[in-house]
C-alpha cells in the first residue's frame, strides 16, 4: 500500500468530494458547527491553555473564533478558505485567504505566535502532518497549539480516516499527528460529553517544542 512520508497510507486522506476546496468554501457559511454547550466549553479551555495578552493564529478560520474576553490578545490573525467570513470575525486583526490542502506551508515568518487553535475543522486536512509541523515553525517555543472538533463534519470534505472512525479513535488520530509531526511535546487529549444528547467535544492539544 502506497503511505506517504509521514507513515500513513495515502487513502486515508481522500475525500467523497474531490473537486477543490475553493470551490466549496466560495459562499460564506456564517454559522456555529458547535452547540452553546459545547461553545461555552471551548471557552473554558481558551481560557485556560492560550497565554493571556498573545498573538495568536486562528487556523483554518471562520467568522466566530469563540475567545474569551479574558484572554484580550494583543492580536488573532485567522487563515481560512472564506473572506467574507474571516471578514465578519470581530476579533481577527488580520486575515489571510489560504488552502492547506494545496499549500500546507504557513505564509509566516518562523516564531511568528504565541498561540495557534484550529476549531472543529482537522477533519478536513489532506496533508495534516505536514501542516502540524509548520504550526510547530511559525510559534515561538512552548507555544501551544490547540485543536478541537465535536462529532459534527461536511462528511463529503472531511477525509475517510474522519468518517471511518469513532469519536476515540479520533482523539488518537489527531495525538497522532502531533506525533508524526515532531516538534511538540506535553501533547494531551480532553473531552466532554454533551449533556441532553447536546454535542460532545473534544481537544488535543500540545506544546511548541523547545529550540535545542
Amino acid at each position: 500500500m502506497t503511505r506517504t512520508r509521514d507513515h500513513f497510507p495515502v487513502t486515508y486522506f481522500t475525500k467523497q468530494d474531490r473537486t477543490t476546496d475553493a470551490l466549496f468554501y466560495i459562499n460564506a457559511r456564517k454559522v456555529v458547527h458547535i452547540d452553546t454547550g459545547a461553545i461555552n466549553a471551548l471557552t473554558a479551555q481558551f481560557a485556560q491553555l492560550l497565554p493571556q495578552g498573545g498573538v495568536y493564529l486562528d487556523l483554518m478560520s471562520s467568522w466566530r473564533s469563540h475567545l474569551p474576553d479574558s484572554l484580550k490578545p494583543k492580536r488573532v490573525v485567522g487563515l481560512g478558505m472564506n473572506a467574507e467570513e474571516m471578514r465578519d470575525n470581530p476579533v481577527l486583526g488580520k486575515y489571510v485567504t489560504h488552502d492547506l490542502n494545496d499549500n500546507p506551508t504557513l505564509p509566516f515568518e518562523d516564531g511568528s505566535f504565541d498561540a495557534a487553535f484550529c476549531t472543529v475543522s482537522v477533519q478536513y486536512l489532506t496533508q495534516p502532518v505536514e501542516v502540524f509541523h509548520d504550526v510547530a515553525r511559525v510559534l515561538k517555543p512552548g507555544a501551544p497549539f490547540v485543536v478541537s472538533f465535536s462529532n459534527r463534519c461536511f462528511p463529503s470534505k472531511a477525509v475517510a480516516v474522519w468518517t471511518n472512525t469513532s469519536d476515540s479513535q479520533h482523539l488518537a488520530l489527531v495525538a497522532r499527528y502531533f506525533e508524526a509531526a515532531g516538534l511538540w511535546t506535553e501533547i494531551t487529549t480532553w473531552q466532554r460529553v454533551g449533556r441532553f444528547n447536546g454535542d460532545p467535544l473534544f481537544i488535543v492539544h500540545a506544546k511548541r517544542r523547545a529550540l535545542v
